[in-house]
């Protein structure tokens, strides 16, 4: 834990709003398969040799990737990653419903618990480790997914037929009547050449309140999913500066829960990309607070690692904000510190970890963080000590989104 980690989580209390959340008992699934061979077995991942096919009382998520060229055959592949859970789970949320509606101080109401019901489902539906998923790419390639490990989630690095560079081809899971969620993925082409842009999402494109706990829950499982505004025009003119070829990557510490949730905020405000959120907390409410305040710098970074090996050559774009670890974890994409081991005196040293790939760091200083307390976040020597060695002209901190489009005109060197 960061030493802002450790600061934001005290003056905020967020353990005790962690530690007052309900129990969920992690209820064997409704087919009675949850046997202790199945659990065993489970730990084995995608060599698991007894995987279970998709039932009709199954959720399925298939989330949205980009493909890329293989870097030693050059054919297009891609990771896809489903989850599973159980649809007659989750039975007792309404007790659920009722704690996070107490704790909101919201008064009984249908329409708003509806809405908290509909958000918390899969944080309590049972999932269901050890599924495989029979899908089809566009039509014309089979692919068998999975099968999921321990937190049902499954990721396959697949080879895949090749589509022009800004494509969005569907990927459909083949299921039995009656299984619903995300049946659907979107595939986004990528060639290796370019620009690129990787973003956060909470309090960077969504206001979320990330330093705040009641704010979070507000803005997660009650308030609608709500734009900072003026970025959604930012990013649609970001789009038309380094073309619509490009991938987008939006990258949170939120968890994987949230994703059908956060998914249809992006359908709705920004462009086609892969949203990458966090696992830690899967079907774990009582850790669903701490996926935004704990080792978001290494989680992101580790991210970050892999989206560089999907396209290495890319000129990446990093947009996020101040209340979380972002200038941290993009300035270390920057540079890495190091030591030499056979000195007697360690010396520090620095080196560019992806020397030419991010061109442009924008970092969104969150002007109302003083109400929520940590004033210290948007203080100029935290983003100079973030970008120690990143050249000034590469990393800029805004406040309003207007001063972003000549800043990203003259880094693209085109004009919109």
């Amino acid at each position: 834990m960061s030493d802002s980690e450790r600061k934001t989580r005290k003056e905020r209390d967020f353990h005790d709003t962690e530690s007052s959340w309900p129990n969920i008992r992690a209820d064997p699934a409704s087919d009675k398969r949850a046997t202790l061979t199945n659990d065993l077995l489970s730990h084995l991942g995608q060599w698991n040799p007894f995987p279970q096919q998709i039932t009709a009382n199954d959720t399925l998520w298939l989330l949205d990737n980009t493909a890329y060229r293989s870097p030693k055959t050059n054919e297009w592949q891609a990771e896809f990653v489903a989850a599973v859970f159980d649809q007659d789970s989750g039975v007792e949320i309404s007790t659920v419903v009722a704690d996070v509606a107490a704790k909101l101080g919201i008064a009984k109401r249908d329409a708003v618990e509806a809405t908290i019901q509909e958000r918390l489902m899969p944080f309590v539906q049972t999932i269901l480790p050890g599924r495989v998923v029979n899908a089809e790419f566009a039509q014309k390639e089979t692919l068998k997914l999975g099968p999921g490990g321990r937190n049902a989630i499954s990721s396959d690095i697949k080879s895949i037929p090749g589509f022009d560079s800004g494509s969005v081809v569907s990927t459909v899971a083949r299921v039995p009547q009656g299984a619903n969620g995300i049946l659907e993925g979107k595939t986004f082409f990528a060639e290796p050449e370019g620009w690129g842009l990787i973003s956060d999402i909470d309090d960077t494109i969504k206001i979320t309140q990330t330093s705040d706990p009641i704010g979070i829950l507000r803005s997660t499982f009650v308030s609608e999913a709500t734009p900072i505004q003026g970025m959604p025009e930012l990013y649609t003119y970001i789009q038309s500066l380094i073309s619509k070829t490009s991938p987008f990557f939006y990258l949170s510490a939120s968890p994987y829960n949230l994703y059908s949730f956060l998914s249809q905020f992006r359908q709705k405000f920004y462009p086609q990309g892969t949203m990458i959120l966090r696992d830690a907390s899967w079907m774990n409410l009582s850790g669903f607070l701490s996926s935004f305040t704990l080792g978001t710098q290494e989680y992101k970074v580790d991210r970050m690692v892999k989206i560089n090996s999907w396209v290495p050559r890319r000129k990446m774009i990093c947009i996020g904000d101040s209340t979380q670890s972002d200038p941290e974890a993009y300035g270390e994409m920057q540079v890495l510190p190091i030591f030499y081991p056979r000195t007697l005196i360690l010396i520090r040293v620095r080196f560019r970890k992806f020397p030419g790939w991010v061109h442009l760091i924008l970092i969104r200083k969150v002007t109302d963080i003083a109400a929520i307390g940590i004033d210290e976040k948007n203080e100029p020597k935290r983003f100079e000590k973030a970008f120690d060695s990143v050249p000034n002209s590469v990393w800029h901190v805004f406040e309003s989104p207007e001063e972003c489009y000549k800043i990203l005109s003259d880094v693209t060197g085109n004009k919109s």
